[in-house]
């Protein structure tokens, strides 16, 4: 994939400067240290078990199915959650984690499609069409029940959000307590100079809304319901 260009980075900045009423600061900016930093301490001490216990205990709060299995498991837990859900067609990322979790023939099927191996242009119109998006988590924040999707490549957003249903696939590998694990490691990514995916969405459970009178509204512009799949890697 050709690398990115930015474009008018130096006005943009310039522009911001001036509005905040100040010359632009190109030296001597030092990242703030602050003393206390609770952060770090919330459920650090939590052992895998415990920190899947606080995320099955969240997904109950976010209307979210969770099932568990482990890898020999997974193909006949994914068929079991389609079934329930009443779907067919089935989109998926380019993820080579498909493979490496023993799902290669669930993939081969004609009614799987997988984000990129169409004409670009086709790509959202398949998959706005398949009844299920299924992708695995990069990240799994157990306090908030929320995937981190690093998007990018083979991997695009689409397929979590169009499609009427969707299944995270969910190795505890990937479990961390907390949003502050995944913004400090993708800090650390930025810092190495390593590349860091213009898009990266934290998704917990299906499309919500309370914007009408504080009621909720699960399935507003998105999946209807979602499935979390837990995966015993260890």
């Amino acid at each position: 994939m050709r690398q990115g260009t930015i474009q008018n980075k130096e006005s943009f900045l310039n522009n911001i400067a001036e509005k905040l009423g100040r010359e632009r600061r190109t030296s001597g900016v030092e990242r703030p240290f602050y003393q206390k930093q609770p952060q770090w301490d919330i459920m650090a001490d939590y052992t895998t078990d415990q920190l899947v216990n606080v995320l099955k205990e969240q997904c109950t709060a976010i209307h979210t199915d969770v099932r568990e299995t482990n890898i020999d498991g997974l193909p006949a837990v994914i068929d079991n959650v389609m079934k329930e859900y009443g779907a067919k067609k089935a989109s998926i990322w380019d993820d080579p984690r498909f493979v490496e979790f023993g799902l290669t023939p669930f993939i081969e099927r004609p009614d799987v499609s997988i984000w990129g191996s169409a004409p670009d242009e086709d790509d959202i119109k398949i998959t706005e069409q398949a009844d299920i998006g299924i992708t695995f988590s990069d990240y799994t924040l157990a306090e908030s029940g929320t995937v981190v999707l690093m998007n990018g490549g083979g991997k695009g957003q689409s397929v979590s959000l169009l499609p009427t249903f969707y299944i995270a696939l969910i190795p505890l590998s990937t479990i961390v307590p907390r949003m502050s694990q995944v913004s400090k490691k993708i800090h650390e990514e930025a810092q190495a100079g390593n590349r860091v995916p213009s898009c990266i969405n934290f998704i917990s459970g299906p499309s919500n809304s309370a914007d009408i009178e504080l009621n909720l509204v699960v399935g507003v512009h998105g999946p209807v319901r979602a499935c979390y799949i837990l995966i015993d890697d260890r």
